[in-house]
């Protein structure tokens, strides 16, 4: 057997360790996200923490109240903080009494409002209209009726003849498609709407939808025995039809919407940054708890307190701290792209989340989390953060970096302006775009046109 060694020994090892505190992780949750969720996530501590009030012109200064404590254990936290610049109640915000959000309430006419309105002008008995009125609050948001015959049938206890009437009579209705059962059906309803639906249109529908929408013209015209030039004109008509007959219509459903983080305005030759405040409630600390803490015997509730202090001062402390970063963001980006605030969308320059993180000294990780999912409103209208940070293309003939997105617009206009009978591949694309003196691989090209939602030359083609 051979001898083991059991000898035991020491090491001494250095390592490091990154610990994010409570703090900085709050603040850069903050950081990331949108005022809308933003605003949700201040109205729920609101309403959670019994310690925050939302501020008002009557709030007491928080200032006083820490001055009032001076024996909290929590006075070493409150001067730190101090010593960092923040003041708490610099957030806070002045009411608006004036305001009344119901006097901006409009109420909008539903998809379905507008199918209730056009059954309020049938001269029908009232079992159809019933059935009428019941199909309609079965379509769904796109305009689809989601029941058969049979279940309108088994729920209305209507006649076969009835409910088929009764369909009928709402698949007439405007917009034309509603009510159809599937894609195909509602295809043909438009058709017979137009006076277009004929024999040979009617099976292209049925069995080559697929082909359509891959531009097959050419086995379309084999398939059913036309010339290329009938296959193109029976594609051009299915192809103008609405397979989402709601499409316009407001269903209903709850609206996504964009609030600005902040607006840059051009007044004279200058521009301003406007940090949208208004949009998230003033925050301060309700002093009602503060007896707890200096009065109270019981070490839970005190504890719970402290608890809840120390999150409300690092929400308020974060959420200073994420205005001041995206204002000194968008500052660089104004510098950056002060041509595009002046002339519109031709003049963006390439910009990079590195040079504006360099020019800003924050961590690139720290300027991407601050223009993710975020938005400005500007001279041109609400635009994605995001969308302004663009890569450099080559191009003497500006002798500088062109930004993609005034490639994609120069490769957008090739496309629209040539000959429909023979586009362009994007190799051609490529070729014209050095001619411009822009050097532009084709594989890149396919990127930028793919990320437009322009198909191949292969889908563009048009048969004459």
């Amino acid at each position: 057997m051979k001898d083991v060694d059991f000898n035991m020994s020491q090491h001494l090892v250095q390592e490091q360790k990154l610990h994010i505190t409570q703090e900085v992780k709050m603040s850069l949750e903050l950081l990331q996200m949108p005022i809308v969720v933003l605003q949700e996530t201040v109205e729920k501590e609101l309403q959670e923490n019994p310690l925050l009030d939302q501020a008002s012109e009557t709030s007491e200064n928080l200032d006083d109240y820490h001055s009032q404590n001076d024996n909290l254990d929590y006075r070493e936290l409150i001067k730190q903080n101090r010593e960092s610049g923040y003041d708490y109640t610099s957030y806070s915000r002045e009411e608006d009494n004036d305001f009344d959000p119901l006097n901006i309430v409009e109420v909008k006419k539903t998809f379905k409002d507008y199918l209730r309105e056009q059954i309020l002008g049938l001269e029908e008995d009232r079992e159809v209209i019933d059935i009428c009125e019941y199909i309609v609050e079965n379509i769904d948001d796109r305009g689809y009726l989601r029941c058969s015959n049979e279940e309108i049938q088994e729920e209305k206890k209507a006649d076969k003849e009835q409910v088929e009437n009764a369909v009928k009579i709402v698949q007439d209705f405007h917009p034309w498609g509603v009510a159809a059962r599937e894609l195909k059906e509602c295809l043909k309803i438009q058709l017979n709407k137009k006076g277009l639906l004929d024999e040979t249109v009617c099976k292209i529908v049925d069995k080559s939808l697929e082909l359509i929408a891959d531009n097959k013209i050419k086995e379309i015209s084999r398939e059913f025995n036309l010339s290329m030039a009938k296959a193109q004109e029976y594609c051009n008509i299915i192809r103008i039809l609405e397979p989402k007959p709601s499409r316009g219509f407001y269903t209903g459903e709850p609206e996504k919407y964009v609030l600005p983080e902040a607006y840059i305005r051009r007044i004279g030759d200058d521009f301003y940054i406007i940090m949208n405040d208004r949009s998230i409630p003033g925050l301060v600390i309700n002093d009602t708890y503060k007896s707890i803490i200096t009065e109270n015997k019981n070490e839970e509730a005190v504890e719970y307190v402290k608890e809840k202090l120390n999150k409300a001062l690092y929400l308020m402390k974060g959420i200073e701290n994420r205005k001041r970063t995206i204002y000194r963001i968008l500052e660089t980006i104004l510098k950056l792209q002060r041509d595009y605030f002046m002339k519109g969308g031709s003049q963006l320059k390439p910009m990079t989340i590195a040079a504006v993180a360099k020019e800003v000294v924050l961590h690139e990780s720290t300027v991407s989390r601050a223009i993710r999912d975020k938005f400005i409103g500007t001279d041109f209208g609400i635009v994605r953060i995001k969308d302004l940070f663009t890569t450099a293309i080559s191009s003497d003939i500006i002798n500088e970096d062109m930004s993609s997105a005034v490639v994609k617009k120069e490769i957008k206009k090739l496309i629209d302006s040539e000959d429909r009978s023979r586009p362009m591949s994007d190799q051609d694309i490529s070729e014209k775009l050095q001619d411009m003196n822009i050097n532009i691989s084709r594989r890149t090209v396919a990127k930028y046109r793919e990320g437009m939602g322009i198909g191949a030359s292969s889908k563009r083609k048009v048969f004459e």
